[in-house]
């Protein structure tokens, strides 16, 4: 591989955004990749990919060439070189990567990687609690797994065509895809493409939706005909694969504190041609006093740690702290409280995350059944998906029915 110039100064430019200023990595490379419309998909793959390279395994190349944060320009470099080295590509003759010291940089991934968190890059208090959670042997797998790069699964749109039809037309526009065994809908891309661009895309066949992601809407056990509630909706993944398996028969609620993901949802449901939808802004308590013991189903894929899909975030290993988890979970107890009032006697409600720790799934789920609020509610099943056996995001879920 030959590195050039200016696709290596827009990774570093990207590292500072992320590293130094804070920045959503997503965000940031979204940005970056628009500094030269001249750049084609292999220049743009190279920016990318490198970015969330390096952002995964910040803290065992900074620890290798010993740099502590904020990283000036010259230790981004520094960093850079190790992804070279350790990669195998030939480091070009510049000034901000001279004297790059190969023979250490390998010696000291070797000394390092016999020890987890640097090996899988971690901070230690996270490493510390994750031990402590699920064990060290789980932890040890599970860490591992979710520091593989995610791959790209579709979820068809049956409310559209099939998928069938779906793997055909993107086949024949050069993107090959394989059928997932335990997902009904489900597609994986061979390799890495741009989707967005297709015209089955354009025009509402498929989402890009992880396959434990798409497991979650069918655990609520929807019917057509229901009158089903998306209390946590956000941009809507799990909510247009509601409307999906209602075949756009009932009424399906989303709902939202952010209007702004809220306005996203609508676009993606037009696109999808999800008819029975409407969205509504939790703006005051009201919004939900109106809908108590009106829904046949109500979904609550709560606010959490998102330490299931570290895959596809890597960056949010250094956003995220004790604090934020301990704040997070009394969260996700007022969700269960209030929001549960939704559901009517008979129907069902199912508590989900995309986190692994019992604190923020079982834990909760046992101190909401065992509360005044949870007392009408019966368990009826769970189901812990780890990225270690699954190959996709960590994730939970638990269904509960009201007496």
């Amino acid at each position: 591989m030959r590195l050039h110039r200016n696709l290596v100064f827009a990774v570093i430019d990207a590292l500072h955004l992320i590293f130094n200023e804070q920045h959503y990595a997503d965000k940031v490379v979204e940005k970056v990749l628009k500094y030269d419309k001249r750049w084609g998909v292999r220049d743009r793959n190279f920016i990318a990919e490198t970015t969330y390279e390096i952002v995964r395994w910040q803290r065992l190349y900074a620890k290798i060439v010993e740099v502590d944060i904020p990283y000036p320009r010259e230790a981004l470099f520094r960093m850079f070189g190790v992804w070279c080295v350790l990669r195998g590509i030939p480091l070009p003759d510049w000034k901000q990567l001279q004297g790059t010291p190969s023979r250490r940089i390998k010696g000291r991934f070797d000394q390092l990687s016999k020890i987890r968190k640097y090996r899988e890059s971690l901070p230690d208090w996270l490493d510390t609690m994750g031990e402590k959670a699920l064990g060290e042997a789980l932890w040890t797998k599970e860490v591992a797994a979710l520091n593989r790069p995610a791959s790209v699964i579709l979820r068809t749109n049956t409310l559209k065509t099939t998928k069938n039809t779906v793997q055909r037309v993107l086949d024949k526009a050069g993107i090959p895809t394989t059928t997932l065994p335990d997902h009904p809908d489900g597609l994986e891309l061979v390799e890495r493409k741009n989707v967005f661009s297709t015209q089955a895309f354009k025009d509402g066949w498929f989402e890009v939706q992880d396959a434990s992601s798409q497991k979650v809407a069918p655990f609520l056990e929807v019917a057509p005909g229901h009158r089903v509630v998306d209390a946590c909706a956000g941009a809507g993944g799990k909510t247009l694969h509601l409307a999906a398996l209602m075949e756009n028969k009932g009424q399906l609620i989303a709902m939202d504190i952010y209007e702004s993901k809220l306005k996203k949802l609508k676009i993606r449901a037009r696109r999808n041609g999800a008819h029975n939808l409407e969205t509504r802004l939790i703006d005051s308590t009201k919004t939900i006093k109106k809908l108590h013991q009106k829904a046949d189903r109500v979904l609550l894929d709560a606010p959490c740690s998102g330490l299931g899909v570290l895959r596809r975030n890597p960056d949010s290993k250094w956003k995220l702290t004790p604090e934020f988890i301990q704040n997070v979970k009394k969260t996700q107890q007022n969700i269960l409280r209030d929001y549960s009032k939704m559901v009517k006697p008979g129907g069902k409600l199912v508590y989900a995350t995309c986190s692994i720790l019992p604190e923020e799934n079982q834990q909760q789920v046992q101190a909401f059944l065992a509360s005044e609020a949870g007392k009408s509610f019966t368990f009826e099943k769970e189901e812990t998906l780890y990225a270690s056996e699954s190959g996709y995001d960590g994730f939970y879920m638990a269904l509960l029915q009201r007496l």
